[in-house]
């Protein structure tokens, strides 16, 4: 979003150099209640709002559409959950945000909006960040305009009443020596809190009075984030823990393998992921800026003559990790982006264009964290260690109904 050279993730090689249209009782698992649990109060938009601190933020119940996930019956295959993720999450000029609600709304979609905190701070607020280990009001990003937080703003509270997740990328984005990955667990804490807070007290530090609040408590629905880079997860986990959140999507380069569990089994590990490269023998991490920087050696306004075959082959690079997944062991397949138009945009169209690909097959569910989550947790213990055996790109002997034939036990959580 504001400096290539500061998303340093991983580079050249990463490991070697439909929600809302499923119907009421889909396979694997997965049935669709429509607006989300009942608390008897009408939807959203209609209840009542329970105004929380300066009224930046409202309670307004049960978060609409989202599905409700159900055990896997004995020997059924599950179902192929791919989670589109974004770094970030301000709607800028270009209005990628809006722009993914939109193919999330053609594709039945649901989707992870990792909001930076800052992006609802005016930069005429910024002495309010006090980031770790650096002066006050110091970013490796840059605060966004006005005009730019208000639509962000707007964009967050419909993309949460369409079933999306606002997870949290923090707020400066600080990477190597002296950043994310150098910071203690109290040093997280505080960085937590204050993303927090700016999330929950946008009115009083923008003044805006022509919004609505946000939709939800913010301190109940984050769950989980991604840190800058991809670093400092170590460090983070036992302040997430402490904070009771249930996942952390901050691993580089893991495989394609069912995930399990980190910090003592209280935290869900979704890593991104190490897909096949298309046209290479290596493969690359499964975000955009890897692929351009494999692409054009970083170079955010590389060779255009060569932006089509680039385009092409990021998309095809996600669909080998998909379908690589979906022909074996059924891994959830985890995507990251940014909202950025590196290379004229090209990534921004593979997304896209895979998106609409992907669709296409039986049983796949574009879900957020958050629901894949729900899943996880509702499935048998022994089943889903049974699951995560199977390795990248290998099916289960026998077949879905030998494999998992086994009946459920008793247990209703997983570990």
């Amino acid at each position: 979003m504001n400096g290539i050279s500061r998303r340093r993730l991983l580079t050249a090689g990463a490991t070697a150099g439909a929600l809302g249209a499923l119907s009421a009782c889909s396979p694997g698992g997965w049935s669709v209640t429509g607006e989300g649990p009942s608390d008897g109060r009408g939807t959203p938009e209609t209840r009542p709002l329970k105004v929380i601190g300066d009224g930046s933020t409202a309670d307004t119940g049960a978060q609409p559409k989202q599905p409700s996930a159900e055990r896997l019956k004995p020997g059924q295959r599950p179902p192929q959950f791919v989670v589109f993720s974004w770094d970030g999450a301000g709607e800028l000029s270009n209005k990628l945000f809006s722009r993914f609600r939109k193919v999330a709304v053609d594709h039945g979609a649901s989707m992870t909006f990792f909001l930076s905190g800052i992006y609802t701070l005016p930069e005429s607020k910024k002495h309010l960040y006090r980031p770790p280990q650096h002066p006050v009001g110091a970013s490796a990003i840059g605060y966004l305009a006005d005009r730019h937080i208000h639509a962000t703003l707007q964009q967050v509270r419909a993309a949460w009443l369409e079933g999306h997740e606002i997870g949290t990328h923090f707020n400066g984005h600080f990477c190597g020596a002296g950043g994310v990955r150098d910071w203690s667990p109290a040093e997280w804490r505080s960085e937590i809190d204050q993303a927090v807070r700016f999330v929950t007290e946008w009115k009083t530090n923008t003044g805006f009075t022509d919004l609505d609040p946000l939709p939800f408590d913010y301190r109940k629905e984050l769950i989980g984030g991604r840190t800058p880079c991809l670093e400092g997860q170590a460090r983070l986990l036992p302040t997430a823990a402490a904070l009771g959140w249930k996942y952390d999507a901050s691993s580089p380069g893991g495989l394609q393998i069912w995930p399990g569990k980190v910090q003592d089994g209280r935290i869900w590990d979704f890593p991104l992921q190490s897909i096949p490269f298309s046209g290479h023998s290596f493969q690359v991490l499964s975000m955009d800026y890897n692929m351009m920087y494999n692409q054009s050696g970083g170079n955010p306004l590389g060779d255009r003559s060569r932006y089509g075959a680039w385009r092409a082959q990021a998309r095809d690079t996600y669909l080998a990790g998909f379908r690589r997944a979906y022909d074996s062991n059924r891994a959830p397949l985890f995507i990251g982006n940014h909202f950025e138009r590196w290379n004229g945009g090209i990534y921004m169209d593979a997304v896209e264009e895979a998106i609409g690909r992907m669709s296409q097959y039986d049983d796949v569910r574009f879900v957020s964290f958050r629901q894949l989550v729900a899943w996880l947790e509702a499935q048998d213990r022994a089943v889903l260690r049974k699951l995560r055996t199977l390795a990248p790109g290998q099916s289960p002997l026998g077949g879905w109904a030998e494999f998992l034939g086994t009946p459920a036990s008793a247990t209703t959580t997983a570990n």
